[in-house]
């Protein structure tokens, strides 16, 4: 079995050979669709034009770059990023992100942005509306928010994309990654069909050292590959009507298949050498149902919303070490069954009085996990015998309410602010050891103030009371077999609370671009982090108090008033501060496992008077140590990644492009240091240093419309 893993980290010619030749089958077919269709290069870079408070691209605008969807389009404004909406905040709850479809954020809670642009053929969207949030009549947003205003058309329409991927050492080859989708209308209701499937594939392989003592002890040669597809299919209707009511429905399912395997090679300066096995296995499904439906009561609009997801997630892992001298096995396998349920009932209510829009809404949610999990220990036998774990089996849930009223006015002709202010009321119950049942009242809430400080600056404030989501599973033991780590479960854990300040400030640049910088404080209570469980445990649980601070700017630089016609760099550069108080020594730290510091650079060329373009982009992170009660380590990929890709616009009609990726050889690294006890206190116990190859990444996509 070794032998076989190692072959794999030779270059695998068939990747060479499928390169090769969709290149040769690419070539003749783009001089072809050159003379037979508009050359894109020649269009002008995306201009907005000033309506108002808001900068409006339309169509033309993005002509350049030959777009299929509406995530096409949305990724080329200058200076705007997506944010999707927060997935740790609880139930529905009001927007986070910064995408709104046709004035409305995402019907639904799975459905993320990006999946919602990417079923939007191109040819549907009118326009996009570049807004400040506080203007918009979406209570929850922040900074700048793009509104995609689009029809479904009488006519059937659609799009598809195929991103097959291959990779150079270790990795199997990816086939399966791609989605299709079409939208219709049929009377009085608009429909988008939808399938998805968001594959993956990930591998490395290299050497690893333990030290101990200060001396080397082992030499590992591991080799690891993780295949993941997620295939999903999806419905969303609107209905329109009668008189001015709407309503939408939308239906989602989804199942799930990870398989990671890792096999290393340990070599003892003394003792017998060993060979480990890791093997993990994750299948099960979801789905999702909900809709709304509006309507006009008063003088105003009546919304009321309903949602059921449903999650089954099966987890195995599996660890075997054999031994050079012939000793017996060792192993564990940790298995684990989960249910978890989300139900969810809103009404809101606005209505505009003068100058000022209110909305009164109110949520009543019900969450639940019902989680079983066994240990096995591998006997001389060969086979594995379970072991008592009860601290993994119990069921964990919470009924929550909710009410909130929101305040929308203009100031002046260029300033506008909402109020927020409300609070929630929430039930915890643990069924199982150490169960119990609390209740908690949390205010919640936020103001924001958007202000057009000239036709060209603005600038947007926000400050946030914010209630995260639980996750259940932190409730209740586990054991994690690939790095021997044990969670004990805290039946007392809290739901993490901050307030949250955030100032973004926007320049256009006109011709150049645009520019724009988000400043963020964020103050936790309650933070989630490991925190000590008796007197040798250790689990996710509360430590008081935590600060974080970023800066995040984001830029597009056009450069074809430089000269270089068709071109562009996209610029983002992040740096974040952090801190909390560790839970065992007490001393100031950083944030666990944060990302502190970002650097992302592209580079786009749209070559005049052709359909081709072409680009580079390099990006480089730097992660904060991420600690446990017996651990500290930093385990990241890269530092530095970097690729180049080469697009045609018609090939046949579709969008081609080729992308190679990795090329700087940034690896899958793991820094560590392990103590025999807890860290304050217990001596080293071993120094782990891993260091794996990745490899350059191979990837294609084919883009089209129907």
């Amino acid at each position: 079995m070794l032998s076989s893993c190692r072959q794999r980290a030779r270059p695998d010619l068939r990747v060479l050979f499928t390169c090769a030749s969709l290149v040769a089958l690419a070539i003749p077919a783009v001089a072809s669709a050159q003379d037979e269709t508009p050359e894109t290069g020649d269009a002008p870079a995306p201009a907005a034009v000033p309506a108002g408070n808001k900068r409006v691209y339309t169509p033309a605008d993005f002509a350049r770059f030959a777009p299929r969807t509406a995530l096409d389009m949305v990724n080329q404004v200058p200076g705007f990023t997506i944010r999707g909406e927060n997935t740790g905040e609880r139930g529905l709850g009001q927007a986070s992100g910064n995408i709104l479809l046709n004035g409305e954020r995402i019907s639904g809670k799975s459905t993320d942005p990006v999946t919602a642009l990417q079923a939007i053929p191109a040819g549907n969207v009118q326009r996009i509306e570049i807004a400040d949030a506080a203007e918009l009549d979406v209570p929850g947003l922040t900074g700048q928010v793009a509104n995609i205003i689009y029809e479904a058309g009488s006519k059937l329409s659609g799009q598809f994309s195929y991103r097959p991927e291959f990779r150079a050492r270790y990795a199997d080859p990816l086939f399966t990654r791609g989605d299709a989708s079409v939208s219709g209308t049929m009377g009085p209701v608009e429909y988008t069909l939808s399938f998805r499937n968001d594959a993956s594939r990930s591998a490395a392989g290299g050497p690893t050292t333990i030290e101990r003592g200060g001396a080397l002890f082992e030499t590992r040669e591991d080799e690891f590959t993780g295949n993941f597809d997620q295939p999903q299919l999806s419905g969303q209707f609107k209905i329109d009507g009668p008189g001015s009511s709407l309503g939408n429905l939308n239906l989602l399912g989804r199942r799930f298949n990870y398989r990671y395997d890792e096999i290393g090679e340990r070599d003892r300066v003394t003792g017998a050498d060993q060979v480990r096995l890791i093997s993990q296995r994750e299948k099960g499904y979801n789905y999702e149902v909900g809709g709304d439906y509006e309507f006009a009561l008063f003088g105003g609009r009546l919304k009321l919303i309903g949602l059921n997801r449903f999650s089954e997630e099966p987890f195995n892992q599996t660890a075997r070490t054999s031994f050079s001298d012939g000793a017996a096995e060792t192993g564990n396998r940790f298995v684990q069954d989960g249910e978890s349920k989300e139900l969810i009932g809103r009404v809101e209510y606005r209505r505009k009085l003068g100058r000022t829009e209110f909305q009164i809404s109110g949520e009543a949610a019900y969450n639940s996990l019902d989680n079983v999990s066994r240990l096995f220990a591998l006997e001389p036998s060969g086979e594995f015998a379970e072991v008592p774990f009860p601290g993994g089996t119990g069921k964990v849930s919470e009924d929550r309410y909710e009410s909130l009223v929101t305040l929308s006015r203009p100031l002046s002709s260029k300033v506008t602010a909402q109020l927020v202010v409300g609070g929630e009321y929430s039930t915890i119950v643990q069924e199982g050891p150490g169960g119990k049942e609390r209740s908690f009242v949390r205010p919640k809430g936020s103001l924001s103030v958007s202000a057009q400080l000239t036709p060209t600056f603005n600038a947007n404030f926000k400050a946030i009371r914010r209630v995260g989501q639980l996750d259940f599973s932190q409730f209740l033991a586990r054991v994690f077999l690939d790095n021997e780590n044990e969670n004990a479960g805290n039946p007392d854990l809290v739901p993490q609370q901050q307030w949250r300040y955030e100032l973004e400030l926007a320049k256009d640049l006109r011709s150049y671009g645009q520019t724009k910088i988000n400043l963020v404080a964020a103050l936790f209570e309650d933070f989630v982090d490991i925190i000590p469980i008796g007197d040798a445990g250790e689990s996710p649980g509360n430590i008081p108090k935590a600060r974080a601070y970023a800066a995040d700017w984001t830029s597009t630089f056009q450069l074809d008033p430089l000269g270089i016609k068709g071109a562009k760099v996209n610029l983002r550069a992040l740096v974040q501060l952090s801190s909390i108080r560790d839970p065992l020594t007490g001393e100031k730290r950083a944030l666990s496992g944060s990302t502190d510091r970002l650097i992302d650079l592209g580079f786009r060329h749209d070559v005049p008077d052709s359909d081709w373009a072409y680009g580079a982009n390099a990006s480089y992170s730097h992660v904060t140590r991420s600690f446990r009660l017996n651990e500290v380590g930093r385990q990241f990929e890269g530092p530095v990644f970097a690729g180049l890709f080469i697009e045609n616009k018609d090939v046949f009609g579709l969008t081609v492009r080729a992308t190679a990726g990795n090329l700087l050889n940034a690896r899958s690294r793991l820094d560590r240091v392990v103590y025999d006890g807890r860290r304050n206190t217990a001596p080293i116990s071993f120094v782990e240093t891993r260091n794996r190859l990745i490899g350059p990444i191979f990837s294609f996509s084919f883009r089209g419309t129907l």
